[in-house]
């Protein structure tokens, strides 16, 4: 096991790391039902089962004719039929929105642009665009729909009952369990003699299933001893692919994390990363019976830090196992007001953003032992190393974890 916890690795090249070490780790695949697709990622080609659409599809309620008219009425069709062939000049069908086109017909014409005279023929002038859906227009059979990595909502979905799937092919759901560690917590009432209220616990795996994990268990406060951290370590190897513990990433006389790892025979993806706040903060690999490698996040035990810490190593990492693609690119948006660097450190300043996404004003109540920002924040201004922001400036902005479907 190597590292060099005096030289902290640069925020954006740890993102980068823990996405690679999930994506060399991803495996596998699942077939599941539509239903149970979303949030999933794709793990083949989705491609179209039949041409979209199958066959000449009407776009109105109206007329389908042949000739020149005025059209004498010989039927109607309905969707969900299969419509004779039109084959006599002069005929025509009533046709309903959605319907097949038969053979034959040369125009269609809107109900509300035709009459029919007493006689009983229909007249009208058929529009110059075709009022009905070629096949093949959306796509062809065969044709790939989207590719492998992509992630799956409900529109994805749509698009695959469109073209005729009842499963989808997907990644498994990277798992993962959560490990508290420290003495000094409380699991319930409010804190007092030197006791703390555990808030970890309860928030960390929301930002885990954000973040599109499955959730295996939530163990703690762990008993400050080696062989408790150890045993509780194997225990979660069991289930995840991914533990999450919080506390214990220094190396005070209770903190047992980097022992633990040393004798798993675990190695530092990235120990020590250069942002403030999150110091300190790891992420490893542990070798499992297998022969697969699982992974341990080293999350500080103060909770702005430990969600910093899920974000920039934890959020990666599960993208990388569900194989799907990672935005190392960040949006930029407009600060507000002057943000102030940590000089050879990036800084993650929390912020909101206003009703247009494209401004940032930094919050209050930010110590890395505080909630409250936290609570009140879209997401983190980023300062990289060096810089100061001032007001009017662009900066790039990193949104906390949202589940399908949540804006910030």
């Amino acid at each position: 096991m190597s590292a060099d916890e005096n030289i902290p690795v640069g925020w954006e090249q740890a993102r980068e790391l823990a996405y690679q070490a999930g994506l060399a780790a991803s495996a596998g695949a699942e077939r599941v039902p539509l239903h149970d697709g979303d949030g999933r990622t794709l793990a083949e080609p989705l491609r179209a089962l039949t041409a979209l659409p199958a066959f000449p599809t009407s776009s109105i309620d109206g007329w389908a004719v042949r000739g020149e008219g005025p059209w004498r009425p010989v039927g109607r069709v309905l969707a969900g039929a299969t419509p004779p062939p039109l084959t006599t000049d002069g005929t025509c069908v009533e046709i309903a929105t959605g319907a097949m086109v038969p053979e034959g017909a040369a125009a269609l014409i809107r109900v509300e642009e035709s009459a029919t005279g007493a006689d009983g023929l229909v007249t009208g002038v058929p529009r110059s665009m075709p009022e009905w859906r070629r096949p093949g227009e959306e796509a062809t059979l065969g044709e790939e729909l989207f590719p492998a990595g992509t992630p799956v909502d409900p529109a994805v979905i749509g698009v695959a009952a469109t073209s005729g799937y009842e499963f989808l092919t997907v990644r498994p759901a990277p798992r993962a369990a959560v490990l508290v560690f420290g003495d000094e917590l409380l699991t319930s009432g409010p804190p007092g003699a030197g006791r703390v209220r555990d808030s970890l616990g309860p928030q960390v795996p929301s930002w885990l299933r954000r973040s599109g994990a499955t959730v295996t268990s939530v163990t703690g406060p762990v008993e400050d001893t080696l062989d408790a951290h150890l045993a509780a370590i194997r225990r979660g190897l069991e289930t995840a692919d991914v533990i999450c513990t919080t506390g214990g990433t220094m190396h005070g006389p209770v903190d047992h994390l980097h022992p633990s790892l040393t004798e798993l025979g675990a190695e530092y993806v990235v120990n020590t990363v250069g942002v403030r706040p999150g110091f300190p903060m790891l992420l490893a690999r542990v070798p499992a019976a297998d022969g697969r490698f699982r992974f341990l996040a080293g999350l500080p035990g103060n909770p702005q830090s430990a969600v910093i810490a899920l974000v920039s190593l934890v959020t990666p990492l599960l993208a990388g196992l569900a194989g799907r693609p990672f935005g190392a690119d960040l949006p930029l948006v407009e600060a507000a007001t002057p943000i102030p660097g940590r000089g050879r450190d990036t800084h993650l300043a929390l912020a909101s953003l206003d009703p247009t996404g494209r401004v940032a004003t930094p919050v209050g109540h930010v110590g890395s032992a505080m909630l409250r920002g936290l609570a009140n924040a879209h997401g983190f201004a980023v300062i990289r190393p060096g810089t100061k922001i001032a007001a009017g400036d662009t900066v790039p902005f990193l949104p906390l974890p949202l589940l399908p479907g949540e804006r910030p």
